[in-house]
């Protein structure tokens, strides 16, 4: 990550050092929360069968809870004194998360991907919790958490609405 333009530099108490490995490890999750954000919403419009309703309504739930955080992740690495994501482009070079353009996908495999991609996401939001308790950022290390229960309370939703039986 680039040093921050002087006039961008917002002042911290923390450690510089280590706030810009708090910053790598919240950029990295604000581009996975824009690739899930962008995921859950292609699956959203393009969900179908016979629960169509309601895994139109969860998925339109649960990427109005994504794109709710995304704002939260850049402020907390602009509070620590960092720069954060800029572009499209930026956030392609950053995510860990899988697009998926298929032309169609069952919403069975919808249900199951998405899970698996908000497990991904819970593990990214552990790592940082190591990285911003190192740092001792106690403001990012309390709200990850919360960030954290949202996502492992969608990949649980995910779960029971795609068991069979």
């Amino acid at each position: 990550m680039a040093e921050p333009n002087a006039a961008l530099k917002t002042p911290t108490d923390l450690n510089r050092n280590e706030t810009r490995t708090v910053a790598d490890a919240l950029n990295g999750i604000l581009a996975d929360s824009y690739a899930l954000y962008l995921k859950t919403k292609n699956f959203h419009w393009h969900v179908s069968g016979p629960h169509f309703r309601d895994y139109h309504l969860m998925l339109d739930d649960q990427a109005t809870q994504i794109l709710a955080t995304t704002d939260q992740i850049a402020e907390r690495v602009r509070k620590t004194g960092n720069t954060t994501l800029r572009s499209i482009g930026d956030i392609a070079r950053r995510q860990t998360i899988t697009d998926n353009d298929k032309d169609f996908v069952s919403a069975t495999d919808m249900l199951v991907e998405l899970r698996e991609d908000n497990l991904k996401l819970v593990e990214s939001l552990r790592e940082a919790k190591d990285i911003v308790d190192e740092a001792k950022d106690n403001a990012t290390s309390g709200i990850l958490d919360d960030w954290t229960d949202q996502a492992e309370e969608r990949a649980w939703f995910l779960f029971e609405a795609s068991r069979k039986g």
